[in-house]
């Protein structure tokens, strides 16, 4: 596959994050975007959804590889709305969502990778973790209070603790990596002033109101410390083996064609194929066809 093919993800992917800063990532670009803007990308993404079930479909039947993807953003960043439309045209049976809030009392008495590799894609099938073991280095580092509440040996809670946390994360994804399983992760980069947009419409359209919460403003307050620690996120776990693409956010339309150019980039890198049925078996099923016809 050509590499113009993917051009629109490749831009935003991020092998190795030494350097890495947000700031060079505008959350309202759609840069490679295809000439037509929304309407062009609706129609790219139904077009890229058919070429995604085909090769999850291969993917399925060769029963080799697995497909792991992570979704992280601040809220109202469009996660949800992604991985609905992204993946519309997967079958269900080869795919399985998982969603990460706060951690329960049996998540807590276990390590923070525990509850995540309970959850890890079986071979032949794609594997979405809505928020991730990446939150143990967001929101738990936003608020210190969280950690000194989780039942951590205190001498083992130091100054370092991120970047072990940094080191087991790449040490994980690495040992994914070599088990067939392949790793994609997405930060959803959106705006300060477009969350708010976004969280006002949620506020004045009573049908909407649902996804609004109070814990979203809270959270909000924090924006400056959320985005340094998405920042060091990206800086210490991007790897070849397992890129982090840090996608613009303001259009959802662009973030959809982005993610979804990703992915199948992805699929189309592991040669899939169905598998070869050997000589006995194709005698077989011959002799199965012939049993059918003379009944």
């Amino acid at each position: 596959m050509a590499d113009s093919r993917h051009q629109i993800s490749r831009q935003f992917r991020v092998c190795n994050g030494d350097g890495f800063a947000l700031k060079h990532i505008d959350p309202g670009s759609t840069d490679h975007a295809q000439p037509g803007g929304k309407q062009m990308a609706a129609e790219a993404l139904a077009q890229g959804v058919e070429r995604m079930a085909e090769l999850q479909d291969k993917l399925y039947a060769q029963d080799r590889w697995a497909l792991l993807l992570i979704f992280q953003a601040m809220d109202a960043a469009g996660k949800d709305g992604t991985i609905k439309h992204v993946m519309s045209g997967v079958n269900p049976q080869g795919c399985q969502v998982s969603s990460f809030k706060a951690p329960s009392a049996i998540d807590l008495d276990h390590d923070y990778l525990w509850r995540a590799n309970q959850c890890l894609p079986e071979r032949g099938r794609i594997g979405i973790f809505n928020r991730s073991y990446y939150e143990e280095t967001l929101v738990v580092r936003v608020h210190p209070d969280i950690l000194a509440r989780q039942p951590i040996p205190p001498e083992l809670v130091g100054d370092d603790i991120w970047q072990q946390r940094y080191r087991d994360i790449r040490h994980y994804e690495d040992y994914l990596g070599r088990n067939g399983v392949v790793v994609r992760k997405f930060f959803l980069h959106v705006s300060k002033k477009e969350q708010k947009r976004r969280f006002l419409e949620r506020l004045d359209n009573p049908e909407k109101n649902w996804k609004f919460s109070a814990a979203d403003i809270r959270e909000r307050a924090h924006w400056d410390a959320y985005m340094d620690s998405y920042q060091q996120m990206i800086r210490h776990t991007a790897t070849e083996q397992a890129p982090w693409y840090v996608v613009p956010a303001d259009h959802k339309w662009f973030t959809r064609q982005v993610v979804a150019d990703a992915v199948i980039d992805a699929l189309e890198s592991l040669n899939l194929a169905y598998p070869t049925v050997s000589d006995d078996a194709r005698h077989a099923l011959a002799d199965a066809r012939k049993q059918l016809l003379e009944e």
